[in-house]
């Protein structure tokens, strides 16, 4: 029997945390491996936040999930408007 006057003990092992490319590149991968168009399933993540538009595939879903959507808008945004300028420069 335990001693129920001492602390017990738990550790928790910390989740890696990840950036918000390094989610949109996983889940990208993740949706052309499953023969899904990735533009079409998370544009529809991200209008509906259904995560059922994500597949489960290599932990997908858990990981877009662990992203704000307003996140991922914000990275794509971003990321056009840099394209947007770079080829401007041209």
């Amino acid at each position: 029997m335990t001693d129920m006057g001492r602390t017990q003990y738990f550790k928790v092992t910390n989740e890696q945390d990840y950036s918000v490319k390094e989610v949109l590149d996983a889940v990208y991968l993740a949706m052309v491996q499953k023969g899904y168009n990735p533009v079409n399933q998370i544009v529809g993540y991200i209008m509906s936040g259904d995560p059922t538009y994500i597949t489960s595939h290599n932990g997908a879903r858990s990981l877009i999930m662990k992203v704000e959507r307003d996140e991922l808008v914000e990275l794509l945004l971003q990321e056009y408007v840099k394209n947007l300028t770079a080829s401007s420069e041209e």
